[in-house]
């Protein structure tokens, strides 16, 4: 592994944790409540009760701008990415106390993936979109910076590079999909050594193995092989990938503009960030809702949306049903099913928890 960077700028630690875990979550409940706040949305065996006033963050203090994504670390502590250069980076326990915030500074900061090492030790992957992947320690402590493409010989200089996500192999190997800007996957090492890519920009409406916008990628082990299932948001798809880059399949979901997947037990759940209206199929914005499939890629549930419906085996176009959210980026799954739902450019709110019914 190449040498660790110098320390971000440290970010302030809060010195009253003890206080504020033992404080009751009804101090959250004291506000006065949006609207939408403990409605139930979603179908079937996936409905949910929103909580809009579960974090406790203080806006005076931690401000946000857009919640881009959120994990939860193994340790039960939540991360939130936001890319506000004073705090990207909010830590919360799920009870919506905020635990700690760190900034590495950076104004794109789009995408979050967490992964450990072989020796159990829990790493984060950031992209800003300005250009810079970096692998950090739970603590914002940089380690491994990977190398922009043309200086490896995967762009030229005149190339746009602005990666939106990452996604992490068994064996190390990083994926990083640049999402907004030449619309490859690029194939790192652990080290951050470039092994190739594969995509590209596509024109068309259809064309599998390449894609117009592939916002998210994420490893899918739900099978028997390790896929890549990486998100073509202008097409309102997901497509799976072997490591090395060959399709393997897609799924079309029309009406949703669709964000990272996330992959939690046998589903894959993703924010819809931009929506369609009725008879008007085009990319909207305050139409976004959550969407959640099933391992045999079949939508069960829409939190804030219609319920799917399936006519001779194809998906009908799906709608926000009310407007409980309004541009959804990312949903986190915690270890007890509950989801936090992170929005772009709707207002500086903080994320939404969801709790199953």
């Amino acid at each position: 592994m190449k040498p660790a960077l110098p320390r971000p700028t440290r970010r302030a630690f809060l010195t009253t944790t003890a206080t504020i875990l033992a404080a009751p979550h009804f101090r959250a409940q004291s506000k006065t409540a949006p609207e939408f706040h403990n409605t139930v949305v979603g179908q079937g065996d996936h409905r949910y009760r929103v909580d809009k006033l579960w974090s406790r963050a203080d806006p005076a203090k931690q401000p946000v701008k857009d919640c881009h994504e959120m994990i939860q670390a193994a340790d039960g502590r939540l991360f939130l990415l936001t890319n506000h250069k004073q705090n990207n980076v909010l830590i919360y326990d799920p009870a919506g106390a905020l635990l700690g915030w760190w900034t590495l500074g950076f104004a794109g900061a789009h995408g979050l993936t967490n992964h450990p090492d072989p020796d159990g030790q829990e790493y984060l992957y950031i992209t800003d979109t300005g250009g810079r992947v970096v692998k950090c320690n739970l603590d914002g402590r940089i380690v491994l910076e990977l190398p922009h493409p043309s200086k490896v010989g995967a762009y030229t200089e005149k190339d746009v590079y602005a990666p939106t996500e990452t996604a992490v192999a068994p064996n190390g190997d990083i994926y990083v999909a640049d999402g907004y800007g030449s619309q490859y996957v690029l194939h790192f090492d652990k080290d951050g050594g470039y092994l190739g890519k594969f995509g590209g920009r596509s024109t068309q409406p259809v064309n599998p193995g390449k894609f117009m916008q592939a916002h998210g990628i994420a490893l899918d082990q739900r099978g028997g092989q390790p896929l890549l299932v990486c998100t073509e948001r202008i097409r309102n798809e997901f497509n799976w990938f072997t490591l090395d880059g060959t399709h393997v399949r897609g799924v079309y979901l029309p009406g949703a503009y669709v964000s990272r997947p996330v992959i939690h037990d046998r589903h894959l759940y993703s924010g819809v960030c931009f929506g369609a209206k009725p008879d008007d199929y085009r990319m909207w914005q305050k139409q976004g809702f959550v969407t959640i499939l099933d391992d045999q890629d079949r939508v069960v549930s829409n939190p804030g949306g219609q319920a799917p419906v399936y006519r001779e085996d194809r998906l009908q176009v799906m709608l926000q049903e009310r407007p409980v959210f309004c541009n959804c980026h990312d949903v986190c799954v915690d270890q007890s099913g509950d989801l936090y739902v992170c929005q772009w450019n709707s207002g500086n709110v903080y994320p939404y928890k969801l709790r199953r019914e």
